[in-house]
């Protein structure tokens, strides 16, 4: 997962949001996915005020963490020159700014007591005067190869939206990885440990090994390491990152970053996360609607309570099917109506739309049939399902596991009437 492309690939369909038709509804896990990244790249880039002002900034670049090629070759300390679109408002900036306690230079004396015996090369780093938050990297090679490695230190709202998607694994339906693991540890800390590829479609096979802690007081130490002497732009140089995950982890939760941490403004307060719809999880409601038709489930996967998807193979290919609901907003009652305009209406007042159409994440010949119902009480209802495992990847089979008539059928199931009423 590189820098750019990451932030590039998260930010990229940030325009497509909830279009006239509602067509990239059903790929709401997908662009939570690249929500997530986006935010940890941004907080790359200097905390949360600037993380959440990039979050809607399509075509938004990021030198994040690793910096221009991962280091550039730079054998000292050095600040890159950021791009425009990334540096904070002089407001930003004095909010996220520390007094200089701790030095480009100490930044880089901190990584080189807590890595193992070797050598770090090729330094960049950052000090806590900095206005997009202090950083280091450098290429460490104990013997078997240099990789690049780097740290970012800033400050969040513990409780907010931001923190949670920074320690939050993403779906395996918008990203193939190898393994990540989330935990809480016990001063209350919260981990993520990450193992993945610099490119998600594995063009180059540079592994991107990640770990990222969120403390109570809303300290956020992101680390990334690549078995590659650079993020980018150069040769595998070993089989794996220098570091183990374990190795990782002990070195983000190291005390050693907290004086950078404490000289760092704390962080005003963040988007808090909506209380979770109450009832069935879409991906439960999803399994149980399809247990009649008895197709094997190879992935199952929940993206909070009005989310879900399955991965379905019969034999003939992997097959993504998803479920979204969207109970009406007490806010803007009937803000589906208008899109149904042109649907058939049932007896019981249910407006249905059903649409075949080609995928629209790049994976090559895939199909993308759904059926959306509008219930009476607002209540709205996705279906999708997909000739292919995700919507980014290549087709698998000629057509959906799924037909269209019995996607119809799932939209505008009986079920919906004991889960939410008329």
């Amino acid at each position: 997962m590189p820098f750019e492309d990451e932030l590039g690939e998260a930010l990229r369909s940030t325009g497509n949001g909830f279009t006239a038709e509602g067509r990239d509804l059903v790929d709401a896990g997908e662009r939570r996915g690249r929500r997530m990244v986006a935010r940890r790249r941004a907080a790359m880039a200097g905390g949360s005020v600037l993380a959440l002002a990039l979050i809607g900034t399509a075509g938004a670049y990021a030198n994040g963490l690793l910096g221009p090629g991962g280091g550039g070759g730079q054998e000292d300390v050095a600040t890159s020159a950021e791009p425009p679109a990334l540096l904070p408002s002089s407001d930003q900036a004095r909010r996220n700014v520390g007094t200089g306690a701790v030095s480009a230079e100490q930044m880089i004396g901190v990584l080189k007591q807590l890595l193992p015996q070797g050598t770090l090369t090729d330094t960049t780093s950052r000090g806590t005067d900095h206005e997009l938050g202090p950083m280091v990297t450098g290429a460490f090679d104990e013997g078997e190869g240099k990789g690049r490695i780097g740290f970012s230190l800033s400050r969040v709202d513990p409780k907010g939206v931001m923190a949670d998607d920074m320690v939050e694994c993403p779906s395996r339906v918008a990203l193939k990885y190898d393994s990540c693991t989330s935990e809480k540890l016990p001063d209350g800390s919260r981990l993520m440990l990450f193992k993945g590829y610099e490119y998600p479609d594995r063009r180059v096979d540079t592994k991107s090994w990640r770990a990222t802690v969120v403390t109570p007081q809303g300290f956020l130490v992101d680390a990334q390491e690549f078995n590659a002497p650079t993020e980018k732009d150069s040769a595998i140089s070993r089989s794996t990152p220098p570091l183990t995950l374990a190795q990782l982890k002990a070195l983000v939760i190291s005390p050693l970053w907290h004086p950078a941490l404490n000289d760092l403004p704390a962080a005003g307060q963040d988007e808090q996360r909506p209380p979770a719809r109450q009832g069935a999880k879409a991906v439960d409601i999803l399994e149980e609607l399809l247990r009649q038709d008895a197709i094997p489930i190879v992935l199952r996967e929940e993206d909070g309570a009005d989310l879900g998807h399955l991965v379905l193979d019969d034999g003939k290919g992997k097959s993504l099917v998803s479920l979204q609901i969207q109970p009406d907003s007490a806010n803007a009652p009937g803000m589906w109506a208008d899109l149904f305009t042109s649907a058939e209406t049932l007896p019981d007042g249910t407006k249905v739309l059903v649409r075949d159409q080609p995928g629209e994440k790049g994976g090559a010949g895939v199909i993308w049939w759904s059926a959306e119902a509008l219930r009476p009480n607002g209540t709205r209802v996705i279906v999708s399902a997909f000739n292919s495992e995700s919507q980014s990847s290549a087709a698998t089979r000629k057509e959906p596991v799924v037909s269209l008539q019995r996607l119809k059928e799932l939209a505008t199931s009986p079920k919906w009437s004991s889960e939410y009423g008329q």
